[in-house]
């Protein structure tokens, strides 16, 4: 990867709505080859997907709640269902392994306090936690899905 496929993902992490000509333009490119450089960043998995992305409260999805896991059993049967269980539940945004006195970390949206009642019920009955604790988010200070893209080395 060199340093205009660098520019390319920068571009389009900020925009991925431009058309190939306008980041081809940002760029230093013409079409053809930004649109080359593109197709192969997908191909090799570099760009894994363009979406839009949404405004949860707008939506009615107002609370965000960071759940920290612990289980007593880390067997690779255990993990496994969770993993299915916890995949399949649309409120989990990020859901991640981690090393430390936390298991798990879930991130997880919800229109109200309610909604992560249902959630936690739903969660504490997929297999057997030792331990569960729910941060809620009072304020959103910094949120971006741009990636640092580092340079060249």
């Amino acid at each position: 990867m060199d340093a205009i496929d660098r520019k390319i993902l920068a571009v389009v992490q900020e925009d991925a709505s431009l058309s190939v000509a306008e980041i081809g333009s940002r760029v230093g490119l013409s079409s053809t080859p930004c649109w080359k450089r593109i197709q192969r960043l997908e191909a090799e998995g570099v760009i894994t997907k363009r979406v839009a992305l949404i405004d949860p409260a707008k939506i009615g999805l107002g609370i965000t709640v960071f759940v920290s896991v612990e289980t007593g059993d880390h067997s690779q049967e255990w993990l496994g269902r969770f993993a299915e269980m916890v995949g399949a539940m649309p409120e989990v945004m990020e859901f991640y392994r981690m090393a430390g006195d936390v298991d798990y970390m879930l991130r997880v949206v919800v229109p109200d306090i309610a909604g992560y009642d249902t959630f936690y019920k739903k969660l504490i009955g997929t297999v057997p936690l030792k331990n569960v604790t729910s941060r809620f988010a009072m304020e959103k200070i910094k949120s971006t899905t741009s990636l640092p893209i580092p340079a060249q080395s």
